[in-house]
């Protein structure tokens, strides 16, 4: 199957939009427009960080952020650009009271070319529109907030940095300001968009794998739930099984699901398991979007390419811990690897399950899929034009868009 036939399949696999769930369709009409957008340049421009010093992913935030506000009584607001600055929230916020709150995670990067890139950020649209109709929270035109991103990167666009493996981290947040505590849909929102300097993932180009601790008395999402959207709920539970996994030695959670203890992701990323099937063919698999994967975007990179390739088989499909235990016991699995936004690919060398530690040869073996996982993206991300992305066959706008 072609890939621009694989990309319109996944398109369909796209869960439906849950209007039921948010009542009549009155979000759908009204979107602020990028023609509006006001700019207030601060007057009080921050020193940027030393480029011989390490980032810490988080902690420093450029000078300026997108801000706008949304009423069901007004509609939206024009959308501006203002000086980096704290919120002013009601202390009966419904976003700080019941997790009306989503939010994205894209990267640009800035080429030797000087062009500053965001990539595939219209896979971060779609995703987050969808979670805004799940929370029942205000529509808006995917073109129009992401031509404003842009201009908020333009704005800021030295802050990118020019380190290898570093990028400008953009993190869009939509949320409910309503000022009671009644559970309901929210007649007040706030959708405002910050940018922060970030390293690289792995420092001096060092790749180091990450050991997981598999435990299925804790489940991150399930079916019916929203495992599949990108919201501020979704994360909060975590924390407390990430420090359980470090007491016991690992450095992230996978997650399993159900009594056959099928894998689902890896820390905040999604999974990948390069091996040789129990059939005999050489395999790339993933967990199927069912309803409890995130739906990542270096995910779906990562099967656009490999099924360009075309050297080995590519499936999204359940796969069982029983399954891995045999594979690996048989020595069929190559590698293991986690995919996302911070680490783009990250190698796993060791699971803790049931009480025994499970040895991953992905390092052994290369990890030479990974690697080259991490060199394309590369070239795609910081290197391609319009006409070198174009070879994937899928339309260039959906791989990089152009701050400049």
């Amino acid at each position: 199957m072609a890939t621009a036939a694989l990309v319109q399949t996944w398109a369909r696999k796209l869960l439906p939009v849950p209007w039921l769930l948010c009542g009549p369709r009155r979000y759908a009409s009204s979107s602020f427009k990028v023609a509006d957008l006001q700019l207030e340049m601060t007057q009080k421009p921050h020193k940027k960080p030393d480029p011989n010093e390490a980032l810490v992913f988080g902690k420093t935030f450029t000078d300026h952020m997108l801000m706008i506000e949304w009423s069901e009584k007004e509609g939206w607001s024009h959308p501006r650009i203002q000086p980096f600055q704290n919120l002013m929230l009601h202390p009966a916020c419904s976003a700080l009271h019941y997790s009306l709150q989503l939010f994205e995670g894209m990267k640009a990067f800035k080429g030797g070319d000087r062009q500053v890139r965001l990539f595939r950020p219209w896979l971060n649209m779609d995703r987050m529109l969808r979670s805004a109709l799940r929370l029942c929270l205000p529509s808006f035109d995917k073109v129009e907030l992401l031509e404003c991103i842009r201009r908020l990167v333009d704005v800021d666009k030295d802050w990118v940095p020019e380190s290898p493996g570093a990028s400008l981290y953009v993190r869009p947040v939509l949320m409910g300001n309503e000022s009671s505590l009644g559970v309901s849909s929210s007649t007040r929102a706030l959708l405002f968009v910050i940018l922060c300097p970030v390293g690289s993932y792995f420092p001096g180009d060092a790749m180091s794998p990450v050991s997981l601790l598999a435990d299925p008395a804790f489940i991150r999402a399930w079916i019916g739930g929203v495992g599949n959207y990108k919201l501020g709920g979704n994360y909060a539970p975590t924390v407390f099984v990430q420090q359980e996994a470090k007491r016991k030695g690992c450095e992230q959670v996978l997650w399993l699901y159900g009594p056959d203890h099928q894998l689902t992701e890896v820390g905040t990323m999604n999974i990948f398991i390069y091996w040789t099937h129990e059939d005999g063919v050489l395999e790339l698999v993933t967990p199927p979007l069912d309803g409890i994967i995130l739906p990542g975007v270096v995910r779906q990179s990562l099967l656009d390419l490999a099924r360009t390739w075309g050297e080995f088989r590519v499936a999204e499909r359940k796969i069982t811990m029983k399954e891995v235990t045999r594979a690996l016991e048989e020595g069929r699995v190559r590698e293991v690897f986690g995919s996302g936004t911070a680490c783009q690919v990250c190698p796993v060398h060791r699971i803790l399950y049931q009480g025994k530690n499970l040895h991953i040869p992905t390092m052994e073996n290369g990890p030479e899929l990974i690697l080259r996982f991490q060199k394309e993206l590369k070239a795609i991300q910081v290197r391609c034009t319009r006409w070198e992305v174009s070879w994937l066959h899928v339309s260039p706008e959906k791989f990089t868009s152009h701050v400049d």
